[in-house]
């Protein structure tokens, strides 16, 4: 679907499944197809897009101006709504995690392409200690930004809420009814309760969790509307948020260079590799299909690839 606009569209947007070929497939008698919603937007891709659609709509409706949202240095979602105000007329605010990082914001801009990127499309950043940031959701909190900033329409640190769960319902449409499986990584559970919610009755929804705890169960029985047809998986999330190992890296080159797709090594990478791994190990019946969300995040592997650098390990291949 071709349009200027797609955040006020009428039409829901589309993206492509693409199937996926290797060897382990074939021996396996599995079919895996990665719908590519990283294929969006170079920076609102994904479940950014997704989650950031109906609160758009929803700050218009209530006349709001301005987008506050919170995150890390590295967030997808700082940069997402950034780009998503700048495109649709709101100013924005990134409330950042790391007062340091105020210190020398030339250098801070200069070093990190994600905050540079939110800088370049008009957002406001306000750096916060992370002893305050902890307190971000608190009265106290968020009136002292309003006496600073003035109104703005609040966005939740990662984009989950009603209207970000609404907008993930859309991903699946009725081409997708021919999965038996639909596969997405974890984060703050938004995305999963929307595929949740708009899942067939004979689908199975798996999400791989990129963090480490059991509390997400409980953020995604918060918005799911259904208890049976889901589960999570926590065997890979290699650690914790954004921690990875040498195999992890590889795997995403090794993926890059045999089906041309590349996965960002927070979220859909581990949602991959742990499919694959899954798919060894005989966990799939024969003749199952399998649809993995692609949830973008492919712009924070810059900032990734300078972790490994420093480390002198082997980076992940964009190119």
């Amino acid at each position: 679907m071709k349009t200027t606009n797609p955040f006020f569209s009428d039409t829901i947007l589309k993206t492509e499944n693409q199937q996926v070929f290797l060897p382990v497939l074939e021996e396996k008698k599995v079919e895996l197809f990665i719908k590519r919603e990283d294929l969006i937007h170079p920076f609102v891709s994904g479940n950014k897009f997704r989650k950031l659609k109906y609160n758009l709509h929803e700050a218009k409706k209530r006349n709001q101006k301005t987008l506050l949202t919170f995150g890390g240095a590295f967030s997808n979602h700082i940069v997402a709504t950034a780009v998503a105000g700048n495109i649709n007329g709101f100013k924005t605010i990134g409330i950042v995690r790391g007062d340091e990082l105020a210190k020398n914001i030339e250098k801070t801009l200069a070093n990190n392409s994600t905050l540079n990127e939110a800088h370049k499309n008009g957002m406001t950043l306000e750096f916060v200690s992370r002893e305050s940031y902890r307190n971000k959701t608190s009265k106290e909190f968020i009136d002292n930004l309003r006496k600073k900033f003035g109104d703005f329409y609040i966005i939740p640190e990662g984009g989950t809420n009603i209207f970000a769960v609404n907008g993930c319902k859309e991903i699946l449409t009725k081409e997708d009814a021919k999965f038996n499986y639909i596969c997405c990584a974890v984060g703050t559970g938004g995305t999963i309760s929307g595929l949740i919610n708009s899942a067939k009755e004979h689908q199975k929804i798996i999400g791989f969790p990129a963090l480490k705890g059991g509390f997400l169960e409980e953020e995604i029985h918060q918005f799911a509307k259904k208890d049976k047809n889901w589960t999570l998986n926590t065997e890979y999330h290699f650690g914790g948020y954004a921690k990875y190992n040498t195999d992890f890296i590889r795997f995403i080159n090794e993926f890059k260079a045999q089906t041309n797709i590349l996965l960002d090594p927070v979220y859909t990478g581990k949602m991959v590799f742990g499919i694959i791994d899954l798919i060894k190990k005989n966990k799939f019946l024969k003749n199952s299909k399998i649809l993995a969300i692609h949830t973008g995040g492919i712009q924070g592997i810059e900032g990734f690839n300078q972790k490994l650098q420093r480390k002198k390990q082997e980076i992940i291949k964009s190119l």
